[in-house]
């Protein structure tokens, strides 16, 4: 007999293997964003609430997968994964969501799971938009690590003090200023005195 947290748990791993988070699937396959949240799986009074057939079966047309490979996903162990914190992109400059050294807290972030990066303090954006093509599509997960050192080429989020927030290949860092190249040929590159820099963190991941 299949067991609610077997059928959600297939449903995780089929999201992850397709390098999206959950709302992500849900988002690809015609549903509302918060289809297969975790906080959609638990009735308010406790009851559990599973998956519909449709939603199952649009999940699988969406990610090309057969209903034979989801069957193997449901016994299937997931590959080493780490929890993260995830926000959509456009939320990232909203006040409350990050501290003075860019690291995530406070509420309102979703979770996902995704291939382990060696900092306990990594989170994730959904990109949205077309602003970051070529190197980053609309529905795809960047995992943003505030720990890691960053160096010269390294793709990097920044978040002004004005609360820009943006996603930039790092062209140059001096005492003086801060020289990024844009992932996308139509959007101009930018520089920034240290002073007009809230923080800098670099992309370890994407889902690609």
């Amino acid at each position: 007999m299949l067991t609610h947290s077997q059928i959600w748990g297939a449903l995780d791993r089929l999201a992850e293997r397709s390098g999206l988070s959950a709302s992500g699937l849900a988002k690809r396959s015609g549903l509302d964003p918060t289809t297969f949240n975790k906080s959609k799986r638990i009735t308010p009074d406790g009851r559990e609430r599973w998956p519909s057939t449709e939603s199952v079966a649009k999940a699988l047309a969406a990610t090309g997968v057969t209903i034979d490979a989801f069957v193997q996903y449901i016994d299937d162990k997931a590959r080493a994964v780490q929890s993260v914190p995830l926000i959509g992109f456009a939320q990232a400059g909203n006040g409350g969501y990050f501290d003075d050294g860019g690291f995530p807290v406070g509420k309102g972030w979703d979770e996902v799971g995704l291939p382990s990066v060696n900092d306990q303090h990594a989170y994730a954006l959904e990109i949205s938009g077309d602003s970051m093509k070529p190197a980053y599509r609309d529905g795809d997960i960047i995992v943003v690590s505030p720990g890691t050192q960053i160096r010269r080429g390294d793709r990097v989020v920044v978040k002004t003090k004005e609360g820009e927030v943006l996603v930039k290949e790092l062209k140059r860092r001096t005492a003086k200023t801060l020289e990024l190249q844009s992932l996308n040929p139509l959007h101009p590159d930018r520089t920034f005195a240290p002073s007009e820099v809230d923080w800098i963190a670099r992309i370890v991941w994407a889902s690609q």
